[in-house]
């Protein structure tokens, strides 16, 4: 037998590993455990969906619709945008994949703020692109002017995480308009608003009212978050055609479930209840957010369904400290730790260490 392996690209070597919020265990005394660390929904599925998705399961001999037409066509009406503006895939994450592969040549660049969303490097150095990490501003912002001065003749693609992920800080109309005018048009802007329906600052913009003028700018929006739909992995772009057809080249053929399509459109039907949820847990962001600040810490405004604590080296004591405590919140070492917005119950037990995590510093 012989004792060779096979020849597997270099671009995956070293290639960073996504880590998944960590689920939460209850506690040897049966008390409960509660899981913010993987910017889930709390609540359970939406009136309806969860009838529909069992309904849909009913078929699940059969293949789904590639090309995701009733969903595309509710998406289309409920934003106002031509069908054949709007791509579908597994989740935004995916579709951001999919822009890559899209894009971006081995060799070529993509610029992102870091911190950001943690898959963009490992999805950049797949397809043998390299990335190019901006650092954040000392107040947790996208560094524009550093961003738009990182553009080389090798750019290709540019995400713009907004609000960011994992600190919450958005970016204001005026300032990425004005970004936006200095990227050269050949080069594919992407604003990735996973966390839109959060958003409350009236200066933050709709990504959709903006790539309308602008041929060069994607906009990646996703079920996972506000709609409850993690466990279907269902995302989409909305962009022009140029794009939105080479998103439909790329992707994996049946990769959007029919339960994941059907859950989605009876989830836009749902919006009356998807607000009051939502306005819900904008409260708690609100509540827990003050209480922090009380304490003494520096708490960035946020407009995701997280807070953001930059607590340096002591990130995964704070961790530790929570899990004691009945909580897993998602920490990022050397940096600072993010918290989901839960439950309230479990929102108090998290200001309730960091109380007594502040008194220790």
């Amino acid at each position: 037998m012989s004792e060779q392996q096979p020849r597997l690209r270099q671009a995956l070597d070293g290639i960073p590993t996504y880590k998944p919020g960590r689920p939460a265990a209850p506690g040897p005394d049966g008390a409960p455990a509660y899981k913010l660390s993987s910017n889930e929904n709390p609540y359970p599925p939406l009136p309806g969906v969860l009838e529909k998705a069992v309904a849909s399961a009913g078929t699940m001999h059969r293949y789904p619709d590639m090309v995701c037409a009733e969903l595309v066509a509710e998406l289309a009406e409920h934003f106002g945008v031509p069908a054949e503006h709007i791509a579908t895939g597994t989740g935004s994450v995916g579709v951001a994949q999919q822009l890559v592969q899209s894009t971006a040549d081995p060799g070529d660049e993509v610029i992102y703020a870091w911190r950001s969303f943690e898959a963009y490097p490992i999805i950049t150095q797949i397809s043998g692109a390299r990335s190019v990490k901006v650092p954040l501003t000392a107040t947790e912002e996208h560094d524009l002017d550093a961003m738009a001065g990182a553009i080389t003749d090798r750019t290709r693609l540019i995400f713009v995480c907004n609000p960011n992920n994992p600190t919450g800080v958005g970016i204001r109309r005026a300032e990425l308009e004005h970004f936006l005018d200095r990227v050269p048009g050949e080069v594919l802007v992407v604003l990735d608003e996973a966390y839109k329906e959060f958003v409350r600052d009236p200066e933050l913009p709709d990504g959709l009212e903006i790539y309308r003028d602008r041929p060069n700018v994607c906009v990646l929006r996703t079920f996972s978050k506000a709609y409850g739909l993690a466990g279907l992995r269902v995302g989409f772009a909305v962009a022009h055609e140029p794009v939105a057809a080479a998103l439909r080249k790329t992707a994996v053929p049946f990769g959007v479930s029919q339960v994941a399509q059907d859950a989605a459109v009876a989830s836009l039907r749902a919006e009356e209840a998807l607000l009051v949820r939502v306005e819900s847990l904008v409260a708690e962001r609100g509540r827990v957010r003050e209480g922090l600040l009380a304490q003494g810490w520096t708490v960035v405004p946020s407009e995701a369904n997280f807070v953001w604590l930059r607590l340096g080296d002591r990130a995964l004591d704070f961790a530790a400290a929570c899990e004691k405590a009945g909580v897993i919140v998602r920490p990022f070492a050397g940096e600072g730790v993010r918290v989901t917005i839960g439950e309230p119950e479990a929102n108090d037990v998290v200001l309730r260490v960091a109380e007594a995590f502040r008194k220790e510093l």
